[in-house]
């Protein structure tokens, strides 16, 4: 077929529909013009009135935060301290003997004026019998001289004999005086000795190794010690503290009242509270600081002297301080700032000065009321006006003592 033909083909074809068209009734074009308006009612709704595909909100960065709390905040040092014994005592003897018992048991808790040693007594009691014995001896001189003095005084009154006959008679009387009084106190040093040879606790403390044992002979005042007692009830903690608190401490401990606390954490839960009652007379060159000590009555034995204990000296306090956790805060270029959460879960920063931190909360001044929501975890993702999502929220402060070493 050529072209001709297909021309004069479809002319004849749109003929015919031309026809067709014209010869439907009102009643067929009326349905046909409903269906065209119907689809183009769909086509516009289609493609240019329908919402486009829904885009779903996407949650804010997860944080953890905090209330900030009006309270008292205490001013702390927290360093370690020395347990050290209010007196130690190596016990030796003051008389030489043959050590012939240790009555008590090596660690044992002994009281003041407990027999730890005992010497052989008999060297120290026939002491005692000869020193008895010369002075009954020089007591029956002296009676003999008193009265030979008796009679050169009557005889000297009646010039029946010379002056230095009545002198020798008077002196010879005074020497043997003397001689008794000598005597007297040879049986005294004698009895001392004998209860030196009983070796007894100076004061109520515990006692080390037994250091030389029964059988062996001791000698006066031996560079070795029998034992070394120390007293451990009550105990000093010695710790120090920068020479830039002495200001502060002086204040209080001269205000009158006022006292410095230290609180205390050993191992194994160990726990006690008391006032300094020692502060050096000097500043350490070599370290800046200055040896502080308080005394605890220690009733059950768990401050051992030598023993490294954790503590926390409470210098002075803040009242009405607004505080947040220590991790709400963040260092900025020229201040500190940390993020609050308002009502519409958005977060705002809001710049701060921190008057005081003691490792685990911080008091500070700024805009951060009582009751403010701050974030203490998930700043890194954080900017002002951020949305953001509520993952976890910390229920009071935490204390300092809850975040030394052991503490539960």
């Amino acid at each position: 077929m050529d072209i001709r033909t297909t021309d004069t083909f479809e002319r004849l074809g749109g003929q015919k529909a031309y026809e067709a068209i014209r010869h439907v009734g009102p009643r067929g074009r009326l349905i046909g013009g409903i269906v065209v308006a119907l689809l183009g009612l769909f086509l516009l709704w289609r493609y240019i009135l329908a919402p486009g595909p829904e885009h779903k909100t996407l949650p804010g960065p997860p944080v953890h935060v905090a209330k900030a709390v009006r309270t008292t905040m205490p001013i702390t040092e927290h360093t370690l301290g020395t347990v050290i014994a209010s007196a130690i005592v190596q016990v030796t003897a003051r008389v030489s003997g043959e050590l012939i018992s240790a009555p008590f048991t090596e660690g044992q808790i002994v009281q003041q004026g407990q027999l730890l040693f005992q010497l052989d007594p008999r060297p120290f009691q026939a002491a005692i019998a000869q020193a008895e014995g010369q002075l009954g001896k020089d007591r029956a001189m002296l009676q003999s001289a008193e009265a030979d003095r008796a009679r050169y005084d009557t005889l000297w009154k009646e010039n029946a004999i010379s002056a230095s006959q009545h002198d020798a008679a008077d002196a010879n009387a005074k020497s043997l005086e003397a001689t008794v009084k000598s005597d007297q106190a040879a049986i005294d040093t004698a009895k001392l000795n004998l209860t030196y040879s009983e070796i007894r606790a100076p004061f109520t403390g515990k006692t080390g190794p037994i250091l030389i044992q029964p059988g062996n002979l001791i000698t006066a005042d031996n560079a070795s010690p029998l034992v070394t007692i120390t007293q451990i009830q009550p105990v000093k903690v010695s710790f120090a503290l920068p020479q830039s608190d002495l200001p502060r401490i002086q204040e209080r401990l001269l205000s009158g009242g006022l006292t410095v606390t230290v609180d205390v954490h050993g191992p194994g839960g160990a726990h006690v509270t008391a006032p300094v009652d020692f502060v050096s007379n000097s500043v350490s060159d070599q370290t800046g600081t200055i040896e502080l000590r308080a005394t605890f009555a220690n009733q059950d034995y768990r401050l051992v002297p030598g023993q490294l204990v954790d503590v926390i000296a409470a210098l002075d306090a803040i009242k009405n301080a607004v505080v947040v956790p220590r991790d709400a805060v963040n260092t900025g270029p020229e201040k500190n700032f940390l993020y609050v959460v308002d009502k519409t879960s958005k977060v705002q920063l809001v710049s701060v000065d921190v008057l005081f931190d003691d490792g685990t909360n911080d008091a500070i001044s700024g805009g951060v009321k009582p009751g403010d929501t701050v974030v203490t975890e998930g700043q890194l993702r954080l900017a002002p006006g951020v949305k953001v999502t509520i993952a976890g929220a910390r229920v009071g402060l935490k204390s300092p003592a809850e975040a030394l070493p052991g503490a539960q």
